[in-house]
């Protein structure tokens, strides 16, 4: 062992700079932070989308249209898709957690049954909302709406 072999001890030195810690440690006076302007001073901080003055891409683009709110998405799933999962595991009932099962929704999905396709099984079939062909085709098969 010599003095070439030295070094200190693991987690004893940082390698952060401290700042503003005084003119002699060479990081003083303004800190880092250049002269004057907001980004010199304390409690700056940029709005998002800040472009540095040029008008920001937010405010360039057009708007246009109408954006509701209040809608509501529902997921639709057809009647030949319920006849073919019914038919598969040769249910009578049909709900969401069939759905969920089969991979057609997500958990957190709102589900509207409509009215494309035959249904030509008795089925009990549970959903948030029903297209009135749908409905019309479930009862004119002998089964029954059941709406969440």
């Amino acid at each position: 062992m010599n003095l070439s072999n030295l070094k200190p001890a693991v987690g004893s030195t940082k390698t952060r700079k401290r700042i503003g810690r005084g003119v002699g440690s060479g990081l003083g006076g303004t800190s880092t932070r250049g002269h004057k302007g907001a980004k010199s001073r304390s409690g700056y901080s940029k709005k998002i989308g800040f472009e540095g003055g040029q008008m920001p891409l937010q405010r360039r683009v057009p708007k246009f249209g109408f954006k509701n709110i209040n809608r509501v998405e529902y997921k639709a799933i057809n009647l030949d898709t319920i006849q073919k999962l019914a038919e598969a595991k040769k249910l009578e009932k049909l709900g969401l957690h069939d759905f969920i099962e089969a991979g057609y929704i997500s958990s957190n999905q709102l589900v509207k049954v409509l009215g494309n396709g035959a249904l030509s099984i008795k089925l009990e079939v549970e959903a948030h909302a029903f297209s009135k062909t749908a409905t019309a085709a479930i009862e004119a098969a002998g089964g029954t709406v059941v709406k969440l």
